[in-house]
């Protein structure tokens, strides 16, 4: 809707698959649409995995900052959350969407919905879109259909088929923002709990191939949070996740129990054990789990349940069973292949005058605003860029 609104002197046509626009916005934050994040914009290049450069001219045309001021003009203003996320005042997300169709209305976009679009040509610098109602020739056109993620919101992966349809290449699409499921989990008694800062190492085929920081809630089928969400667009099924409770290694924990144990060897080992701040359930689960009890004194725990002990806090291991599906994924990883699209207008290197915008692209942030604020980024982006070759 940002980039149809943002195109100047011509007629724009938007045509919408579901009975009205914005499904996906509307549940986006829990139904509160955080919107953006706060921070200076080369920041959030941080955000997006290893595909962040091709961001950067988006972000300088439209930045976060842009988006805020773009909102208030339409009279909505934004809050700040303690992490940073930028919600809407009104903590509703239908304020978002109505700005944008307020946008789109002053700006004289027709919007056509429940128009879903079958079938992309191009050909005579002319692209014909055909959908199950009738079929519109267009000079531009700006694909910016989403991935497929919350498929009920009508994002089931058309515009990789359209794309295909145009000569792209397809970045294998999988879920992103996604909680993972655990083989064999033990610890749905403990769903809800959550720890904070959690560093989490990631191996496949027994090599290091990854870390990450973060927030980690326990559910009832395996992992989430902040740390696991992130981070998932770089889990594949099968792999290890190794969770470091303590901070330490195994052989620095082992060495510091040693000493304890010789200064106060009569401490609990739950007593110990406090100085890491691990929930309680938590802590007495993994102590049974190296098969000790917490009133046991420390001086007597055996050299097998320490190094049990050490592996269990130290390098907490889970087998992804699997990533969760598209049902729960906030967004898509993969999409049109970064190479075949102009980072400076969105433009598609194949066909002139084909433009890509959002979660489309092989592009995926972090959770707290900055898929949506790449979306709009890019969807600005490429209206600006017709824009520029109209005036011409």
């Amino acid at each position: 809707m940002l980039a149809a609104a943002s195109l100047k002197n011509s007629r724009v046509l938007l045509i919408e698959k579901g009975e009205q626009p914005g499904r996906k916005l509307l549940i986006s934050g829990s139904g509160q649409c955080n919107y953006t994040h706060a921070g200076k914009i080369y920041d959030f290049l941080k955000h997006y995995g290893r595909n962040f450069r091709f961001l950067k001219q988006a972000f300088k045309s439209f930045s976060n900052e842009d988006t805020i001021r773009f909102f208030k003009e339409f009279g909505l203003e934004s809050i700040e959350d303690k992490n940073g996320k930028i919600f809407p005042a009104s903590l509703n997300s239908n304020d978002v969407l109505r700005v944008l169709l307020e946008k789109c209305r002053d700006s004289k976009v027709n919007i056509l919905n429940a128009n879903p679009v079958k079938k992309v040509e191009y050909s005579d610098n002319s692209f014909l879109v055909s959908t199950e109602k009738a079929s519109y020739n267009s000079k531009n056109l700006i694909i910016a259909t989403g991935g497929l993620s919350y498929p009920k919101t009508g994002s089931t992966g058309d515009g990789y088929k359209f794309a295909e349809m145009l000569g792209h290449t397809i970045v294998t699409p999988k879920p992103a923002l996604s909680p993972v499921f655990v083989r064999d989990y033990q610890m749905a008694h403990l769903m809800g709990i959550s720890l904070s800062s959690v560093s989490v190492n990631l191996y496949r085929d027994g090599k290091k191939t990854g870390e990450n920081t973060g927030d980690i809630v326990f559910t009832h089928k395996g992992l989430s949070g902040p740390g696991i969400l992130d981070f998932s667009r770089y889990i594949h099924d099968g792999d290890n996740l190794k969770l470091i409770l303590t901070g330490l290694s195994p052989d620095n924990f082992n060495r510091k129990f040693i000493a304890d144990a010789q200064k106060n060897g009569k401490e609990t080992l739950q007593s110990w054990l406090k100085a890491y701040d691990i929930p309680r359930n938590l802590l007495r689960f993994l102590i049974h789990q190296a098969e000790a009890e917490p009133n046991d004194q420390i001086a007597g725990i055996s050299r097998n349940i320490r190094f049990r002990l050490s592996e269990l806090l130290c390098e907490c291991p889970f087998i992804v069973e699997k990533i969760a599906g598209y049902k729960s994924a906030m967004v898509t990883a993969g999409g049109v292949a970064l190479e075949e699209v102009s980072s400076r207008t969105m433009e598609s290197k194949l066909i002139s005058h084909l433009y890509f915008a959002g979660e489309v692209l092989d592009i995926d942030g972090d959770t707290g605003g900055y898929n949506i604020q790449a979306a709009f980024s890019t969807a600005f982006l490429a209206a600006k860029s017709i824009n520029s070759k109209s005036a011409q």
